[in-house]
């Protein structure tokens, strides 16, 4: 979900002047400093062997992000769980990862998020290459999450929020480059607003063989009901119902798809053509395919609402995917379903329908996404992707060519045109288990900042 803050609202989470902001920012003679005390602790004969007996060692990890300001923004859901813990299949989990730097680019704007590393001691700097190498010159960590959203950011005249989530990914590029190693790197929703340098942070990650996860975090979110669709189900037609009010909003909801369809018979095949379609013209193009109006009555009657409860919302929008083996779907913006995906599948004669309910709040310690954070744990820990990152590629992809689709030549139309993308033409099967947060919910707890609140 966007959300923009203003300098007056960030303003209310300022608790630090001045001079506090530059104290947060350590030099890199006080690093040098914090090794030469590490170094005195050794003369003072605590062995290596003693210290890791007491606490064994951590992934240590370098968070990269856009701005830090709200307890809403996804700096604060993802990185204070990296730090604290986070729950998982009704428990909580204490943090398996060291978080050893930061790099926020709207620092000034940051006030929490300074505030937060003064209190846990963890140094922010100033550039992207200083955090992942400690302020040397070769890559000093051994992971990197990169949370490029939120932020005062403007948008293009189609729409496109410009994060600067591929100029942050390059940098650390250059680093891995130079250093001729990396590490896993976890990148918050999807790649890019741009295909092409999409297209390139994926090829990156093969080219220099690193890890790399990322999206939305509502295909981990808790299921109603709490199941997974089995590899090669022959899934003919889906639908998913959810917030699709802009790129951040509709990225979402494709992911969510995404996460459905690639355990299609067959595997994922790639995607054929995209297209946007908003406003009443939505309705029109459900009424001229009947699958996509039965999956919307399937789901209407499964949570009570009264026939034709989604036609009548006359600002919506939707995104149309045709894939390469024939399946198509429908990305609808809908209410009061949370996000919900419904499925025809061959054999079966009432449609599948899975609900991810009750998300975000309350926004306190355990609110949200706790699943995403366990799964980029994850992967730091096993240097193993949770799930194929193609996915991810082809969930931006689309996204990217939905948000094409409307305009032409520099004019807009609501009924878009229909973009085949043989850029789209990926091919993967997954092997992956179900990843969906199960168990008893979250109590509400307070965030463990190192402060009052």
């Amino acid at each position: 979900m966007k959300l923009k803050i203003t300098a007056s609202v960030a303003d209310s989470f300022s608790t630090t002047d001045t001079n506090e902001q530059k104290k947060v920012l350590f030099s890199r003679r006080e690093m040098l400093g914090m090794a030469g005390a590490a170094g005195l602790t050794a003369l003072m004969g605590v062995t290596s062997a003693a210290v890791a007996q007491q606490a064994p060692e951590k992934v240590r990890i370098a968070c990269l992000t856009t701005y830090w300001a709200a307890t809403r923004s996804h700096a604060d859901w993802i990185i204070t769980k990296l730090l604290d813990g986070y729950w998982w299949q009704g428990a909580y989990t204490p943090s398996r990862v060291e978080v050893v730097s930061v790099y926020i680019h709207q620092l000034e704007e940051s006030q929490l998020g300074q505030k937060i590393c003064k209190a846990k001691g963890i140094p922010i700097f100033n550039t992207v290459g200083e955090a992942v190498t400690l302020g040397g010159e070769d890559l000093a960590v051994d992971g990197v999450v990169i949370v490029g959203e939120h932020g005062n950011y403007p948008t293009d005249l189609k729409g496109h929020w410009l994060l600067p989530r591929w100029w942050i990914y390059n940098q650390v590029i250059q680093v891995f480059e130079r250093s001729k190693r990396s590490v896993p790197v976890f990148n918050d929703k999807h790649l890019s607003y741009n295909w092409d340098d999409a297209k390139w942070m994926f090829d990156k990650s093969r080219e220099l063989n690193f890890p790399l996860t990322g999206g939305s975090s509502i295909p981990l979110y808790y299921r109603k009901p709490e199941i997974e669709l089995p590899i090669d189900t022959p899934i003919k037609h889906s639908v998913v119902l959810g917030g699709t009010s802009d790129e951040g909003a509709i990225f979402h909801a494709i992911d969510v798809l995404q996460a459905f369809v690639e355990r299609r018979k067959g595997g994922e095949t790639g995607v054929r053509s995209v297209q946007s379609i908003r406003g009443p013209e939505t309705w029109k193009w459900v009424e001229n395919n009947p699958w996509a109006g039965k999956l919307l009555d399937a789901v209407a009657k499964s949570f009570e609402l009264e026939p034709g409860h989604f036609q009548q919302e006359s600002q919506t929008n939707m995104c149309v995917v045709e894939y390469n083996d024939g399946t198509m779907a429908a990305v609808i913006g809908a209410r009061d379903v949370g996000w919900t995906y419904a499925g025809e599948i061959e054999g079966r004669e009432a449609p599948t329908i899975i609900s991810m309910l009750g998300w975000a709040g309350p926004f306190d310690q355990y609110h949200a996404s706790n699943a995403q954070p366990h799964w980029i744990t994850e992967m730091m820990v096993t240097k193993k992707e949770p799930f194929n990152a193609e996915r991810l590629l082809l969930s931006t992809g689309i996204v990217n060519h939905y948000m094409e689709s409307n305009w032409e030549n520099g004019r807009y139309s609501p009924v878009g045109r229909r973009i085949e993308t043989p850029v789209l033409n990926m091919k993967y099967r997954s092997t992956r288990g179900a990843q969906f947060n199960t168990g008893e919910r979250p109590p509400s707890r307070p965030y463990i900042r190192g402060f009052d609140q």
